[in-house]
């Protein structure tokens, strides 16, 4: 007798509080000892999630409650994982929408919900942070109401129940004025509210392999959910791929189950189970698991596509090699390979003569990530700027990537911020005062004109300013728009920068290095206070006299450098500078590191 099931993903925007509310779930369900040491944001796993603050990947859980196993997915809030989202939806029978009592519906709460709505499940509806000062639930809800009739749900999915909670502090409650204890109304709803899953237990074994996972011990691990009959340990499958092709054979060598953040090994799983296996090398996302006598594979959701790329190659600095391990174009590519085969919103291609490969993605953070992954991992690469993927319609007529931008500002910055998205192409759609000081700024602008413009956005709303912005559609071009509008200080010599030196360069532009710091030729060290490019000598010391006097010794000040982040410096660089990656330094640089051939390129 197969224990009772329910299947739900949490949906919401990113920072609405979906990791935290399940923490709580989970320490309530009694999963944990009462003495023992829990992690903060449990789901949140990866190295580079946890420094973040963000979920990058979707991450299934269980907890058990009155006897019935509730299996939870976690899913990523940023637009740039909305693949990883896509796919997870299928494994669910319904969904938690979580939205911020003061923020309310987001642009990727639209997007997911859209999604889920779209598959057919029906919503439940959280209002998140109760506790905040400047919360507005009431007016939230409707919001959130509003939403649903835009997204054409249907009549079921409009009849849907609300909660109030503070994952944080571990309460929901049904009414405002109910007492705040614990969670156990939200874990009753979802017993009430999701069906268990409609499965077929005597049909042949089929499962859809949903998500790719590694294991230091099973290799490549496939997450998904088992859709009809059951299978065992070393049971012989075979899995096919969306046109029916059989993709290859194997056994199932381990079956695992989730529990907490933790996978238990069972002996059995049966249709409606989410389940992790092992023992097959070959099969990917969106394919069937099956058994021999299955031969139609299992619908699955196309992925939209990537809508920006970056280029790709070996390190050619001359300080190349020094700190990382992986520096060859062959390792570069087999990782990059790797990476295309695991994250299905990502694509690969590469070049003629294979030393330049293409990674097309969502945007800059998870093109972001992918990059600062590899560099942990120790590659060294130089990377492009990032450039949109265009389209072209029936006519022949270029069609560029446009996005729906919100944009959350303290009043007086409301103007600065307007003007500069003007300035970028971007198109006003809506205005409007959202409470306590704030406005509500919608627009829909092209991509390439929103790469680079967070840090400015944070800069002109002394980082007060919220940004949002996630994919709309395709249009016609928009025209040019213009780029960075300072030059870059770039270095004439290699060797070690000198503190003497900046001192005297300082009213040239502001500095990317300290003192002590290796340069190259070609390497830039700085941005130019004018439009144009200043090539600069920073290695000059102090001429040293044997003559010493109480005016001549002036003290060397040093105004602290610029530093930026990764995803800061493939937004900021332009059409001829790169990015060099290597483990412990981020490094700007002209592409041609020698001027002559800069002077070439130029005149070409």
């Amino acid at each position: 007798m197969t224990q009772e099931l329910r299947n739900i993903a949490i949906i919401a925007h990113v920072d609405h509080g979906k990791t935290t509310l399940i923490d709580s779930i989970m320490k309530q369900s009694g999963m944990f000892r009462e003495n023992q040491q829990v992690d903060e944001r449990l789901m949140d796993s990866g190295d580079l999630e946890k420094e973040r603050g963000i979920t990058i990947l979707a991450k299934p859980t269980s907890v058990t409650w009155k006897d019935v196993r509730i299996n939870i997915i976690d899913t990523p809030g940023h637009a740039d994982f909305g693949g990883e989202v896509e796919r997870v939806l299928g494994m669910a029978d319904g969904v938690i929408l979580l939205t911020d009592a003061a923020e309310g519906p987001m642009p990727q709460t639209k997007f997911v919900l859209g999604k889920a709505l779209a598959q057919g499940l029906r919503p439940i509806v959280i209002i998140n942070k109760i506790d905040r000062s400047d919360g507005r639930p009431e007016e939230v809800v409707d919001e959130v109401f509003d939403l649903f009739v835009a997204l054409d749900a249907n009549e079921n999915q409009l009849d849907f129940p609300i909660l109030y909670a503070s994952g944080r502090n571990g309460w929901c409650v049904c009414e405002l004025d109910d007492p705040r204890d614990n969670l156990h109304p939200l874990l009753d709803v979802i017993l009430d509210h999701v069906k268990p899953p409609q499965v077929d237990q005597s049909a042949p074994f089929a499962m859809l392999a949903t998500l790719l996972d590694s294991d230091p011990y099973l290799g490549r691990c496939l997450v998904g959910r088992v859709f009809q009959g059951s299978a065992k340990v070393n049971d012989s499958v075979r899995s096919i791929d969306l046109n029916g092709a059989v993709v290859e054979t194997g056994r199932l060598t381990k079956l695992m189950m989730f529990e907490g953040a933790d996978r238990r090994p069972v002996e059995t799983v049966h249709a409606g189970d989410i389940v992790c296996i092992a023992g097959l090398t070959k099969t990917s996302v969106a394919d069937t698991i099956c058994s021999v006598a299955v031969t139609e594979p299992i619908k699955s959701t196309p992925i939209d596509p990537p809508t920006m790329s970056v280029t790709i190659m070996v390190n050619d600095s001359p300080l190349a090699g020094r700190e990382g391990k992986k520096v060859t174009s062959t390792a570069i590519r087999e990782r990059l390979l790797a990476e295309a085969e695991t994250n299905v919103a990502i694509t690969f291609a590469e070049s003629g003569n294979k030393d330049s490969f293409e990674i097309g993605g969502r945007g800059e953070l998870q093109l972001g990530v992918l990059i600062e992954t590899m560099r942990r991992e120790g590659f060294e690469l130089t990377v492009s700027r990032p450039k949109v993927l265009y389209k072209e319609d029936d006519t022949g007529a270029r069609l560029e990537p446009m996005e729906e931008v919100t944009i959350d500002v303290d009043e007086e910055f409301s103007s600065t911020v307007v003007d500069s998205l003007n300035r970028r192409r971007g198109e006003m759609l809506d205005m409007r005062a959202a409470g306590a000081g704030k406005t509500r700024l919608m627009f829909k602008a092209p991509s390439r004109g929103l790469i680079g413009y967070q840090s400015q956005f944070l800069t002109q709303t002394r980082g007060t300013g919220v940004l949002n912005r996630i994919f709309d559609s395709y249009a016609p071009h928009k025209g040019a728009i213009e780029g960075r509008r300072n030059g870059a200080l770039i270095s004439t010599d290699s060797g070690v920068v000198v503190a003497y030196a900046l001192f005297n360069l300082q009213d040239r532009g502001q500095m990317f290095v300290t003192p002590q710091t290796p340069v190259y030729q070609g390497m830039i060290v700085g941005e130019h206070n004018r439009d144009n490019d200043l090539e600069i000598n920073v290695l000059k010391g102090k001429q040293l006299t044997n003559v010493r006097s109480s005016g001549t010794d002036e003290a060397v000040k040093l105004v602290p450098p610029r530093v930026m982040s990764l995803e800061q410096m493939m937004a900021y660089i332009n059409e001829d500078e790169l990015l060099e990656v290597t483990p412990q330094n981020l490094r700007l640089r002209k592409m041609h590191l020698c001027p002559h051939e800069r002077k070439r390129a130029a005149r070409a």
